[in-house]
């Protein structure tokens, strides 16, 4: 008797499924142009899910396996690779990409899939507008919030804008933005320039924008949405856009860009992030990790990867469950902490709200760059971000 119930044990126990791993697909440009954007962000997404699971990488009892694939920023690969990731890897949900225009290439595959999808860091406007479906939810920020966070930083009566942007979503879309949000202000853009995203010879859109704003009163801005290598701030500013009465502004970046801030002592703008200006103990913890191990501070992405990967733990814990339909309930409306302090998935889009930060440009003497130093935080109630998937 003892041996058949032995037996019959062993039968069921072989038989039983082993309990499943929650896969969690990041699909981001690792190679290509916004690299270093990408690494940031997937360090940020697994101390975000290090962080909201104590360590232990795990949530509702299941293990979290983090699986990356490459999409080399093209669109048609990251539109291939999230599919793959959905229908052969099983990924309850994804997270990425980093560019807008691969961004908006995978949102119907989170559709056809019906699951999840997390933008990150992807910006424009229309992953959650137009585009949008509700299978998507973005952690990052949108272009209306860098537009109207650097509206309220540069805009004012009598103030003339011109625009420098690169020619394809994240830089339309931007401006697009911004130029809504400054009439609020009483400023007005002039003059719109758009070049190719490689470009790096900036001295004919230069010329082109002095000669637009030589004919016009006011105070005199050039406002520069650049994501990327060839910044063109600092090569602008090399051909003395003051003979012009023109002062460049711009909005946050990331560190390695800061540095052509640094000639730049006194110019405002708005950022997304800069580790020194949240004060929360989500924040605390990242600058100290990411001290302890990278030997470098946080940037940018890596507090939007991290922003990321707590929404995901929050989510499966509130849902209680991987099904798309529990996330999506469990998701809109959610709030929870991340470095920049609170965030709030807003049912209507799925857009996440957050905090940004109005900044002016100091010189310190133990840093290579300049510093954003806070104006002024804008909270989630401060702005009124507009739905645009209606």
């Amino acid at each position: 008797m003892h041996r058949l119930s032995t037996a019959a044990a062993a039968l069921m126990a072989f038989a039983a499924p082993a309990a499943a791993d929650i896969t969690i697909a990041h699909v981001y440009g690792k190679t290509g142009a916004l690299e270093a954007y990408a690494e940031q962000s997937h360090n940020g997404l697994m101390m975000g899910l290090e962080y909201a699971t104590d360590g232990t990488m795990e949530v509702n009892g299941e293990k979290i396996v983090v699986i990356e694939k490459d999409t080399q920023a093209d669109p048609a690969l990251g539109k291939a690779l999230l599919a793959e990731a959905y229908g052969d890897d099983d990924a309850a949900l994804a997270v990425g990409p980093v560019s807008s225009g691969v961004a908006l290439a995978m949102l119907p595959v989170a559709e056809e899939y019906e699951r999840i999808l997390i933008v990150e860091p992807a910006v424009a406007d229309s992953i959650t507008g137009e585009n949008w479906n509700r299978y998507v939810f973005r952690t990052g920020r949108n272009s209306s919030q860098d537009a109207i966070a650097n509206a309220v930083a540069l805009g004012g009566e009598d103030v003339k804008v011109a625009t420098l942007a690169q020619d394809y979503a994240f830089g339309r879309d931007g401006v697009s933005a911004f130029k809504e949000a400054l009439e609020e202000t009483g400023a007005e853009v002039v003059h719109e320039e758009y070049v190719p995203t490689d470009t790096t010879d900036f001295t004919a859109a230069a010329e082109r924008i002095f000669n637009a704003m030589d004919g016009v009163e006011g105070e005199k801005k050039l406002f520069i949405i650049w994501a990327g290598g060839g910044n063109p701030m600092g090569k602008i500013n090399a051909m003395d856009p003051s003979r012009h009465d023109v002062e460049i502004a711009t909005g946050g970046n990331i560190l390695a860009a800061l540095t052509a801030y640094k000639e730049l002592p006194g110019m405002e703008g708005a950022t997304y992030y800069y580790y020194e200006i949240p004060d929360n103990e989500v924040n605390d913890w990242l600058v100290e990790q990411h001290f302890e191990r990278y030997d470098s501070p946080p940037d940018f992405f890596t507090a939007g990867g991290m922003a990321a990967g707590i929404a995901v733990v929050e989510a499966l814990e509130k849902a209680g469950s991987t099904d798309t339909e529990d996330l999506i309930t469990a998701m809109e409306g959610m709030e929870w902490m991340t470095p920049k302090g609170t965030m709030r998935f807003r049912p209507e889009d799925h857009q996440a709200l957050q905090s940004m930060y109005h900044f002016r440009t100091e010189v310190q003497d133990d840093k290579d760059y300049g510093v954003p130093v806070l104006v002024r935080e804008l909270g989630i109630d401060d702005m009124d971000i507009p739905v645009r998937n209606q």
